[in-house]
């Protein structure tokens, strides 16, 4: 089951009876277990249900870093993020991928862009 930005906004912590969910570099972590943190009122609050790469790469708790885009990061920057990366794989448990929902025309063009300094297989 992957969900769309529009739908991981609902594991925003907002709701006790849901998990809270936090997307990092398209996949999505489970951390219901650190809702002291990124629950409401928490120091992390603000990246609960959206996809928080940028604001993790820049250590960054300004509400327009707290999206999924790498452009112009530096090369130490990719290097803090790939270390979030390695403490929420740790601690947390990957549930599933952050998509985006398309048309099939954009899906035909569609390109898979895999950071070298991140590691991994292209995503499906």
């Amino acid at each position: 089951m992957d969900l769309t930005p529009q739908q991981l906004i609902q594991f925003n912590g907002s709701d006790p009876s849901k998990p809270i969910y936090v997307a990092i570099n398209g996949r999505i972590y489970d951390v219901t277990a650190g809702k002291s943190f990124y629950g409401p009122g928490g120091a992390y609050a603000m990246f609960a249900g959206k996809d928080a790469s940028r604001a993790l790469a820049k250590m960054s708790k300004n509400e327009e870093d707290v999206c999924p885009n790498l452009d112009g990061l530096s090369e130490k920057e990719m290097d803090v993020l790939n270390d979030w990366v390695k403490k929420f794989e740790a601690n947390f448990d990957s549930l599933t991928l952050l998509t985006c929902e398309i048309n099939e025309e954009e899906e035909k063009n569609a390109v898979v862009v895999v950071h070298p300094r991140l590691g991994g297989e292209p995503l499906d």
